[in-house]
């Protein structure tokens, strides 16, 4: 069984098919998605996929893309959902220097609201950090949520490391990096770019990082992995991501299925 932590059937681009995909992923092998908004509406359609479909969570918050067009009053939407049944993370949130869409300092305070957000509720979270690695790690280690505080609430990984329950999706950082974020308490969401040519940072975390702190990521209907690059992305295409993953740590596929798996069980708070 495969968990595609990062899906965005929200989008979009899915909706001449969303019940079709929908139904594709429950005559599959991927066993869970979690569908994850980038802006209130986005959120809302998240919320409402996982109250249709028993195999899809729900993650609420507002993407650095759109913090521009975000308010107090959303906030206090997204509130207001994370406490509904499935919602089992604040996320994407961060920061993206690359295209910059809302100012740097604007995104920069919905980042750090929302990370207030997520700490105040105990909640996991999932982060968008693009070409701001350095202003990222500098606010998550000021807001907490790498104390003792935090990562009391929830169990050590299985490694004995602190569980800090915080993803960083679509990891592109270095080896370096990503051997800090491990010792805090942070894990990775990687997703198709393994599977690319010039993955060279990436397959260096794999290959270095315990599966433990590891989760599988499609990030559909975008990066969609080798070998269906250039179509959709598509959450069962997951399993090209696992199998990747696999080679590089030289274990068996159905091992990082299932590792993966409980990984992201564990992280989410999912029990079934």
């Amino acid at each position: 069984m495969l968990f595609d932590t990062h899906t965005h059937i929200n989008d979009r681009r899915f909706n001449e098919d969303r019940n079709e995909i929908m139904e594709e992923i429950r005559c599959s092998d991927v066993g869970f998605i979690c569908d994850v908004g980038f802006d209130l509406a986005s959120s809302e359609k998240s919320v409402a996929l996982a109250k249709k479909y028993d195999f899809c969570y729900a993650v609420v918050g507002c993407h650095p893309h759109d913090a521009k067009n975000f308010s107090d009053r959303q906030l206090d939407r997204i509130r207001a959902l994370s406490k509904q049944p499935k919602v089992v993370a604040i996320g994407e949130i961060g920061l993206d220097y690359h295209y910059d869409f809302s100012p740097r300092n604007v995104q920069r305070y919905w980042f750090e609201r929302q990370l207030g957000l997520a700490l105040e509720l105990g909640m996991p979270i999932c982060i968008h950090e693009r070409e701001a690695a350095g202003d990222v790690m500098e606010i998550l280690k000021d807001s907490g949520v790498f104390s003792k505080e935090r990562t009391s609430l929830f169990p050590a990984k299985p490694d004995g490391s602190p569980d800090a329950r915080l993803e960083l999706h679509c990891f592109s950082g270095s080896a370096e990096i990503a051997a800090q974020y491990v010792k805090l308490g942070a894990s990775f969401g990687i997703g198709g770019p393994i599977t690319y040519k010039n993955a060279r940072k990436a397959v260096e975390v794999v290959a270095q990082t315990d599966l433990c702190h590891i989760l599988l990521e499609t990030d559909c209907p975008y990066l969609t992995p080798v070998p269906c690059r250039g179509k959709r992305n598509k959450p069962v295409y997951v399993e090209y991501v696992a199998r990747r993953i696999a080679e590089i740590k030289g274990v068996s596929y159905e091992e990082v299925a299932k590792l993966t798996t409980l990984n992201a069980k564990r992280f989410f708070g999912i029990e079934s």
